[in-house]
């Protein structure tokens, strides 16, 4: 099947109590393991590409080598800008075809916020592409973070209501005791604060940095009304600890296909596992497919 949108699935996610994994891809060994893992599960997948990552593998790369594995997939496979941090760049990831966008002014005084973010959902709208954006702060750096400062950081149900109403987005990342680029699972998350902006917010919620993660607290997590959950450090850290297991074991090994596959091969057993971790393993079947315009309107109108 082709690229979808994530408005089905979270919006199946949110009704039947499970998480969609949204999981960064930086090259084709990483996208290829993330696809192999939701159709070992029969699950419902959203690759990632951060705006770093397109920086990486360039931006037309990554969405084509997407798109290719979401042509030849069992399963649905929506393609999702992460962190898009300016207006140009989501309209660039439009243009070359995402089905999906996030624009994170989380570091802008709230109405600042509100005002690019509904300037971005009323363009990727025009073509049935879903926005998410972020409300309250995740750090990106743990270190010296106290929890005095997560809790400064935190979103409230308050402002939360306020800012889905006013952009008109379709999914809310929020901050809940969580930090990326955790490489142990230490966060603290305050699920009743979850469960509070659930009450008053209808969108699909989403949890970035669940690297740092207990397991248990993303059953929680889940439990209170996340629909999507985002890892990158986790994969990074899986697929580069079987290359130094690969290259302490062999130091003279130069044919890339023998460490590079291995990398994918664990890679795609820590998406597997949490794919089961979020409840979304079979939930591939109910997932109703959301029409995107096709690639050449969006060239024409929305960008040019």
């Amino acid at each position: 099947m082709s690229l979808v949108s994530t408005k089905g699935m979270l919006l199946d996610a949110r009704q039947k109590g499970y998480a969609v994994g949204a999981f960064n891809a930086n090259n084709l060994e990483m996208a290829q393991g993330i696809v192999m893992a939701a159709e070992k599960e029969k699950a419902p997948v959203i690759v990632q590409v951060s705006q770093g990552g397109a920086e990486h593998g360039g931006l037309e790369e990554m969405a084509a080598i997407i798109k290719s594995l979401a042509a030849k997939a069992s399963v649905p496979v929506a393609l999702h800008l992460d962190h898009g941090v300016d207006v140009v760049y989501n309209m660039r990831c439009l243009r070359v075809g995402f089905t999906s966008l996030m624009y994170d002014g989380s570091k802008l005084a709230f109405a600042e916020n509100v005002r690019i973010t509904r300037e971005v959902a009323l363009a990727a709208h025009a073509v049935g592409v879903p926005v998410e954006a972020e409300l309250g702060k995740v750090p990106k750096d743990p270190t010296g973070i106290t929890l005095d400062d997560l809790k400064k950081y935190m979103t409230s149900p308050e402002e939360a209501k306020a800012f889905v109403e006013q952009t008109n987005v379709d999914a809310l990342a929020i901050a809940v005791g969580n930090m990326h680029k955790m490489k142990i699972k230490e966060a603290k998350i305050d699920v009743e604060r979850i469960a509070a902006i659930r009450q008053v917010v209808a969108v699909p919620l989403v949890l970035h940095g669940a690297s740092g993660v207990p397991d248990e607290a993303v059953t929680a997590a889940v439990k209170a009304g996340i629909c999507k959950i985002n890892v990158h450090t986790q994969l990074g850290k899986s697929f580069t600890e079987k290359l130094r297991e690969i290259f302490q074991a062999d130091p003279t090994t130069v044919d890339l296909r023998k460490y590079m596959g291995l990398g994918r091969e664990a890679l795609m057993e820590e998406v597997r596992a949490k794919i089961r971790l979020f409840g979304a393993s079979g939930k591939a079947s109910g997932v109703p497919e959301v029409a995107v315009e096709p690639e050449e309107y969006i060239r024409q109108e929305i960008v040019e």
